[in-house]
């Protein structure tokens, strides 16, 4: 557009914006930010809040609250996204203590605003929180919950061990059952190993959604986790006959204005050597410092050795690998994954940000962990 002379107008920027949001590229955030500044653009409520939820999904959530309390106008959707924001970077208690300064402001919250504050509960184990505000919507502000709102009390509960209350909630629930609330169930069964438990649950996703291979995939590493390896190949066989794939995982960082994607056991990337050497060399390093790789989260019925090969070589380990050769020492390494990151993985983010003294920001398909000193901002509660 800019070459052909065409001026955006702010529909065109939102979509940029959001675009920039999508796949996390945070050099483009800036750049399309000192472009809106530059050519006077003012930040109105639609701007505004993208801008928030832009920097908030590039892993900048301080950047963000800047860009949140410089807006001169804020309406109930700017301040859920902003809630939302504290929610999936893991910073639960700043997301509730916003609420009652929204209140304040004379901002009455919606359903969207009562998903971002229970959203944010679960992924901080704050329980006692989660219930108070879901138990509140409707007697408080007159807002019905929906079956969003109880996926997210399933997930708070599911999470925190407390299996008994989240089937009773769903007992006793007078909203239809959908794929997000047994997915939370699910969920809950893979952290605290229910394996009957996830039969249900997977059943009923399966009923809801048959061509879903997530639902199979999560099943089959509940198995592989319990070693029911007979489950795992039964599992398989089903989705070879109903002709479904496991959804490849991917990971993607952002170096030098270009996006860098990689997948388990890459080897196309042009610097592919040294990737790997640097992977080898990390893998001493963080050997000697205490780390032990966690074989359960390479859920394949081969030997030791061929576990540890599929770890050595997970997508995030990669990015990471690259991101340290590629970028200046000290800076912060970001990197965005599709799926879920693996426990291992997690475990040499904290490792890797303590032997290199860098920050290591990643974000995957539920939320943002960010790696320092040897420690994560989620405090293992994912």
């Amino acid at each position: 557009m800019r070459e052909e002379d065409v001026v955006p107008d702010k529909v065109a920027l939102v979509n940029v914006v959001n675009a920039c949001a999508k796949i996390g590229a945070m050099h483009k955030a800036k750049v399309v930010h000192e472009y809106i500044a530059r050519n006077r653009f003012s930040l109105d409520v639609i701007l505004g809040t993208a801008m928030v939820d832009m920097y908030a999904k590039c892993g900048s959530i301080d950047v963000a609250r800047e860009v949140f309390d410089g807006l001169r106008e804020k309406n109930v959707i700017t301040w859920s996204a902003m809630i939302a924001a504290y929610g999936y970077h893991g910073q639960g208690h700043k997301a509730i203590d916003m609420f009652p300064v929204m209140l304040r402001s004379g901002i009455f919250p919606n359903k969207i605003t009562f998903v971002s504050l229970l959203y944010a509960c679960s992924h901080s184990g704050l329980v006692e929180e989660g219930k108070r505000l879901f138990n509140s919507m409707q007697k408080e502000f007159g807002v019905k919950p929906d079956v969003k709102h109880f996926t997210c009390m399933v997930d708070l509960l599911g999470r925190a061990g407390k299996i008994d209350e989240s089937l009773e909630l769903i007992d006793n629930m007078a909203v239809e059952k959908d794929e997000g609330l047994w997915g939370a169930l699910l969920g809950a069964c893979r952290i605290h190993g229910h394996v009957e438990l996830a039969e249900k649950a997977a059943k009923s996703l399966i009923e809801l959604q048959p061509q879903n291979p997530g639902h199979y995939v999560l099943l089959s590493n509940i198995y592989a986790k319990a070693g029911k390896w007979q489950d795992v190949a039964k599992i398989r066989e089903l989705m070879t006959h109903q002709k479904l794939k496991k959804i490849p995982g991917w990971t993607w960082i952002e170096v030098d204005n270009k996006i860098h994607r990689f997948s388990v056991g890459d080897h196309t990337h042009p610097r592919s050597k040294e990737i790997y050497e640097k992977l080898k060399y990390l893998l001493d390093e963080l050997e000697a410092a205490g780390y032990v790789p966690d074989t359960n989260f390479a859920l394949h019925d081969v030997d030791e050795e061929l576990k540890l090969g599929n770890l050595f070589s997970h997508s995030e380990k990669l990015a990471i690998a690259f991101g340290l050769i590629s970028t200046p020492e000290h800076s912060t390494i970001r990197i965005m994954k599709n799926l879920r990151v693996c426990g291992d993985c997690h475990t040499f983010c904290k490792f890797v940000s303590q032997i290199t003294s860098r920050v290591i920001v990643v974000r995957d398909a539920n939320r943002f962990h960010h790696f320092k000193e040897g420690a994560c901002s989620c405090g293992d509660y994912w």
